[in-house]
């Protein structure tokens, strides 16, 4: 093992050791008025009992699949440790989304209180929640993974297994379990959080603000208080526990690539030093995020990428000399497509940029159309997501000849493949800094939910709206850059599923003539919808039962419209935290027995087939949805600010339904697809001998 391994461990403590030092400085900022905590507070208490629940849920799903694990590790077909690393992935996992959650949710009235003294004081206390966030994610993910390969190695090393090369697959094939227990619980952390986001949201604006006319974030509006919670535990503790799952799967995957390509060890150990690198180059780059008062939308978008784009030159300008000096010269092609990975990311992000944002035609033109009302907005707000996935779809294809080209793949096939993975780990190096730009969107967002029912000054609720505006385009460029990064590492999961059956004495025949292929080619194509369409349908029962229950205590809740009376709102906590806890376990279970099930009936050649069908029509379904539901939503703000008649007018009112549409798309739908995609294939990989060995086909 490379004496700059013990880099790994020690860049992770130090993301942990950053996290908290901003933690602090966060708590010492001032929460504000005493209606401002009390708002806080209340969204606190929903977000927490929401994630208690919730963990109880996919505890029993963990404790049934551990058990699975366990006897098939019994049974010969799995190593004793994988049960473990399942569940430690999974921990780690909802670790991180628990702790991005209670750093929001504590930072949304300081949020708005830092914004009653200046633009740049709510964007750096915004920022700095956010950033909490990212280093959490990157420091656990390092962390447990560097534990889990000194562990292994050492174990390896001195029992049973001899051959190098017999090890270090083994400690690869126990670290993809680590990725599946990640992959596992961000399904339901995105997919449960997702469904009580929007559903929370869709009954608070299609009853509060197209029915009774009254502000978004009214305290009279009995579904307010479910909202912010919402955005905490969908857009916040969801998306944590989904990056984290990413990021840990483009570096096990990848290491499982290198070991098949013949770099041993250091295969295994380069991805994890790459990612110990980004994180320094993270904390490098949050000192460059800073505004003035003035500051524009453009301005602060500008702030945000000059910490990115310096954070990604550091990595850049590193990777050459840590890819000579661990590999060798002979292997410098392999520093190129990190460069791949890394170009390919901040494209992406532009490409997304420039269909969602309103200061580009495509949302300028998109908010034109709800002037003739809310079908033809639907209708362009669709053709903008669609259009919108060629660039992306040309970017990852060029960027997977490029790394795949320039790392030797012509030349050798495997090491072709190492490339590729390592492209998605130089995309995801990053990620302390690109996750902080997105994750304080929703704490941007409950801080104007805050002001709103505090009562604070107007110009406090411009500056939150600003900041929050902000965070649809740069939380719609992290969806892209998730979606992107997830195609990427999908492929080197397939890659390193393909190497699984080899290893397991089976033989893959992945022509698209085979007919059982392309069975698994079709069943694969369709899950994406099929998943979207569950979830979706899952948002639109439990908003109607929002809604229901809004227009119930309008109408029952005598002097509520007047502000006399206060709204019931633990109840709407309580019906959408119920609804999505119920609604989140289909989803998950089609996405975990699909590939098993596929498996044992026609065998690993459609496995096969059903991961590459899924990971290209995911890619492209999943960006459609993000870009669309994040030009509908920034259409609608784009009007707010005064354009097409402004707030109360036709346009606005048409643009609030088209944004209610969007939210599902964006928020729920959208960003499960892309941990559907990966934890197919990672699920693939962990049952490899056991469908191999118990297949219905010959």
């Amino acid at each position: 093992m490379t004496n700059f391994f013990a880099l790994v461990p020690v860049c992770a403590v130090l993301a942990l050791g950053f996290a908290f030092v901003m933690t602090m400085k966060i708590f010492q900022a001032d929460e504000g008025t005493e209606a401002m905590k009390e708002i806080a507070n209340a969204v606190r208490e929903g977000a927490s009992a929401y994630l208690r629940r919730q963990y109880r849920v996919s505890g029993v799903f963990f404790f049934i699949i551990f058990i699975l694990l366990f006897l098939l590790s019994l049974n010969g077909y799995l190593v004793i440790f994988v049960p473990f690393a399942f569940l430690t992935g999974g921990f780690f996992s909802g670790l991180a989304g628990f702790c991005g959650m209670k750093i929001a949710t504590a930072s949304s009235a300081r949020t708005a209180h830092a914004c009653q003294t200046s633009l740049n004081e709510g964007l750096r206390l915004a920022f700095s929640s956010g950033a909490v966030m990212g280093f959490i994610v990157v420091g656990l993910g390092l962390l447990d993974l560097s534990l889990w390969f000194y562990s292994l190695d050492w174990y390896y090393s001195n029992h049973f297994i001899p051959s190098v090369i017999d090890k270090t697959t083994t400690i690869t094939s126990t670290m993809l379990t680590f990725g599946m227990g990640a992959s596992f619980q961000a399904l339901f952390a995105r997919v449960g959080g997702g469904i009580f986001t929007k559903a929370a949201d869709v009954g608070a604006d299609l009853v509060g603000k197209i029915e009774a006319g009254i502000p978004e974030d009214d305290p009279r509006n009995p579904a307010v208080i479910a909202d912010n919670v919402g955005d905490n535990v969908g857009d916040v503790a969801g998306m944590g526990a989904d990056l984290y799952e990413s990021y840990v799967g483009s570096i096990v995957a990848t290491g499982a690539l290198g070991v098949a390509a013949g770099l041993g060890i250091n295969g295994i150990t380069v991805p994890m030093i790459m990612a110990g690198i980004g994180i320094i180059a993270s904390m490098v780059g949050v000192a460059f995020v800073k505004t003035d008062e003035n500051a524009t939308q453009k301005s602060l978008l500008m702030a945000l990428r000059k910490g990115i784009f310096a954070a990604a030159f550091l990595v850049a300008l590193s990777t050459y000399f840590v890819i000579k000096t661990i590999l060798g010269i002979e292997y410098i092609g392999i520093a190129w497509s990190v460069l791949t990975g890394l170009v390919a990311g901040l494209l992406i992000g532009l490409s997304t940029e420039y269909f969602t944002s309103a200061h580009y035609k495509p949302t300028q033109h998109l908010a034109s159309t709800a002037t003739t009302g809310s079908a033809t907005l639907i209708i362009e707000g669709i053709s903008v997501g669609m259009f919108s996935t060629a660039i992306p779809v040309f970017i990852i294809s060029g960027a997977i000849l490029a790394s795949f080209g320039l790392s030797g793949g012509f030349q050798n096939f495997s090491l072709g493949l190492y490339g590729i993975g390592i492209a998605a780990v130089g995309m995801l190096s990053t990620l302390g800094i690109t996750l902080a730009t997105d994750a304080y969107g929703p704490v941007a967002d409950n801080a104007g939910g805050n002001a709103q029912m505090a009562g604070l000054d107007p110009k406090v609720r411009e500056r939150t709206d600003a900041l929050d505006s902000l965070g649809n385009t740069t939380a719609a460029t992290g969806k892209g850059f998730a979606i992107g990064s997830a195609a990427l590492t999908a492929l080197a999961l397939i890659s390193a599923y393909k190497e699984k059956i080899v290893l397991e004495g089976g033989a893959m025949d992945l022509d698209l003539m085979n007919p059982v292929v392309l069975v698994g080619f079709f069943i694969g194509t369709m899950m994406p919808y099929l998943f979207s369409s569950l979830t979706m349908s899952a948002v639109g029962r439990a908003g109607s039962l929002v809604v229901v229950e809004v227009r119930r205590q309008f109408k029952e809740i005598k002097g509520l419209m007047e502000g006399k009376a206060k709204p019931d709102h633990a109840r709407c906590v309580d019906i959408v935290t119920t609804a999505a806890l119920k609604e989140m376990r289909i989803p998950a279970i089609v996405a975990i027995a699909t590939p098993v099930v596929i498996g044992l009936l026609f065998g690993i050649n459609a496995v096969g087939g059903l991961l590459i069908g899924a990971t290209a029509s995911g890619f492209v379904l999943a960006i459609m949805m993000a870009n669309s539901g994040g030009a509908w939503d920034n259409a609608k703000k784009y009007i707010e600010e005064g354009q097409h008649g402004g707030k109360g007018s036709v346009a606005h009112k048409a643009s609030v339904v088209g944004d209610t549409v969007g939210d599902p798309f964006k928020d729920t739908s959208g960003p499960s697809i892309n941990i559907l995609i990966k934890l197919m294939s990672m699920v693939s990989i962990v049952f490899a001998a056991f469908v191999l060995k118990n297949t219905l086909m010959p």
